[in-house]
């Protein structure tokens, strides 16, 4: 069941929007090389506190069975996609981070995430991180009252797959408010005028996932993290977007 959000509830969601944006501005800040992405936990818990706001990430079980995720941000590097647990490992000159953010606040969750190059990167690193970037700013265009998600995942997919960059299959974006993971599934690929139709009030997370190379994922050891099945980079950008008859909203900005 998609759901369509009242004024109120989307008043909520443009406050509690503005407080992600504002702590993964803190966080992308303090991305250098030689800080742990351990320390960028500690950042953002320190931040939820000062927000007074909930983690939406810790505590959180995808499945009913599946273990909690122990931390507040996921930090993902290099060839890891997305889901990645911060803890000791240390960014190095030349890798590429992302932030994967969400808070609750009010009741209603918002969630959004960037990546970043850490010091000096690769050309070809350079290109993928603005690249991922582009394609959720053209999906947010497409994001309008009236269009369906296949408009907008052909339109990610026209623009990455053009540019010679692999589209995440087996991950996608989601509906969200009073669950962080809600109906409709947001896929960054198909065809127009397919998927559900989108509708005023519906709010999603958009959020390509863009690799480098072959797009098929494999999941990590640790049961949280997916990775690239080559082992070549991979970028992630999120918003929380909100469905107007003039396009897509953005909630999670500053």
């Amino acid at each position: 069941m998609v759901s369509i959000k009242t004024k109120k509830e989307i008043e909520i969601m443009r406050k509690g929007g503005g407080i992600t944006a504002a702590i993964l501005d803190v966080m992308k800040k303090a991305v250098k090389p030689g800080i742990s992405t351990g320390e960028l936990d500690e950042i953002a818990r320190r931040e939820i506190k000062k927000y007074s706001v909930e983690s939406s990430f810790e505590g959180y079980r995808p499945a009913p069975r599946s273990r909690p995720f122990p931390r507040v941000v996921c930090v993902s590097i290099n060839d890891e996609i997305v889901h990645a647990v911060p803890g000791e490992r240390v960014l190095e000159e030349s890798d590429i981070v992302s932030l994967d953010f969400s808070v609750k606040h009010r009741g209603l969750h918002t969630d959004a995430a960037l990546t970043l190059p850490v010091g000096k990167v690769s050309k070809k690193a350079e290109e993928l991180i603005a690249v991922t970037e582009e394609a959720l700013r053209i999906g947010i265009m497409a994001a309008k009252a009236g269009a369906y998600l296949g408009d907008v995942g052909r339109a990610i997919q026209k623009y990455v797959e053009e540019r010679g960059f692999g589209i995440v299959r087996d991950l996608a974006g989601h509906g969200i408010g009073k669950n962080l993971h809600e109906e409709p599934l947001v896929l960054n690929y198909g065809n127009p005028g397919e998927g559900t139709e989108l509708k005023e009030g519906m709010t999603i997370a958009i959020e390509p996932m863009i690799t480098e190379g072959d797009f098929r994922i494999k999941q990590g050891n640790d049961g949280f993290v997916f990775k690239t099945i080559d082992g070549k980079l991979s970028a992630h950008f999120e918003h929380t977007v909100l469905i107007t008859k003039s396009g897509g909203e953005v909630l999670t900005k500053l």
